[in-house]
């Protein structure tokens, strides 16, 4: 309806510019009334300027429109500056479009800092840098894995492992890789995992960074604690029946008839010291299984 009105109010402009003309004509041709050729000449000269003007404020209006998508500035508002209302509807439809961009703009900033807030707390290392090792992302577990307040290139990596650096620049997309790294003293067992994206048709490679010298510390004892617990377990089914059997040859030699010879005292107390030996073999062996609970 508002196109339909702009087009009657162009349409009358034109037609009354068009009557004022031949009103002009008349004039010029029919008297010598200079005056009101003077008169209906200015009024011509009126018209034609409203008229360009009224056409000039409409392409304003659509200018002044795509201006503030292009520079994302959303908070132009479109009021009815024509006469009449032939342009309400339009300049309603503007305001209604820039609103819905200033809401598009509000939830995309706010996804941006949502995720800016997981990247930067989650417990993971990350890092993203471009192919000449420029870094866009270092979030915080990575600072304090590597103990560095920011990471411009991946190249200020080189005093903690050039072999870090080099494993980083060679890692394949898809593939995990695990580096031994001895930092300050301390051995940082590095599993990491890459994964290449393209951003502002820059390559971009997001590398996961975690040191898992903790896990594997606990799956090392796990595995002496089993080790240990198989040990013992083997040890006192080998020393049970050995004490067992000392016992039983000691209680045949005392029933036996020839009990106070040389031999049989050298047998005697070769009992007495494998039952000896063999007792203390179980309580090391106990004792070294109690050292598996703490």
């Amino acid at each position: 309806m508002g196109f339909k009105n702009f087009r009657l109010l162009c349409i009358g402009r034109v037609l009354l510019l068009c009557l004022t003309l031949y009103i002009f004509f008349y004039l010029m041709f029919s008297t010598t009334t200079y005056a009101s050729m003077t008169v209906v000449g200015v009024a011509i000269i009126i018209q034609v300027v409203s008229l360009i003007r009224f056409m000039e404020k409409s392409n304003r209006q659509v200018t002044r429109f795509l201006e503030s998508i292009e520079y994302f500035d959303f908070s132009q508002s479109f009021t009815s500056g024509l006469k009449g209302s032939s342009f309400d509807e339009l300049n309603t439809m503007f305001n209604r479009v820039l609103s819905r961009f200033r809401e598009i703009r509000l939830e995309r900033e706010e996804n941006a800092r949502y995720l800016e807030t997981v990247v930067r707390h989650v417990g993971i290392g990350l890092i993203g840098f471009y192919e000449d090792g420029e870094v866009v992302l270092f979030n915080t577990a990575a600072k304090q894995m590597f103990d560095l307040p920011h990471l411009k290139n991946i190249e200020n990596l080189t005093p903690t492992s050039d072999a870090l650096v080099e494993r980083l620049k060679n890692l394949k997309p898809g593939r995990r890789s695990l580096l031994k790294v001895n930092y300050r003293g301390e051995i940082m067992q590095l599993s990491m995992y890459a994964t290449d994206l393209r951003l502002r048709q820059r390559k971009l490679t997001l590398v996961s960074v975690q040191n898992i010298s903790g896990e594997l510390s606990e799956k090392e004892m796990e595995a002496w604690q089993n080790l240990i617990r198989v040990l013992t377990h083997e040890i006192k089914n080998s020393l049970t029946p050995i004490g067992s059997l000392a016992s039983t040859v000691e209680e045949l030699l005392e029933k036996s008839e020839d009990r106070s010879g040389e031999r049989a005292d050298d047998i005697r107390d070769a009992l007495r010291t494998i039952q000896k030996r063999s007792r203390g073999l179980l309580h090391f062996v106990e004792a070294y299984r109690d050292l598996t609970h703490i």
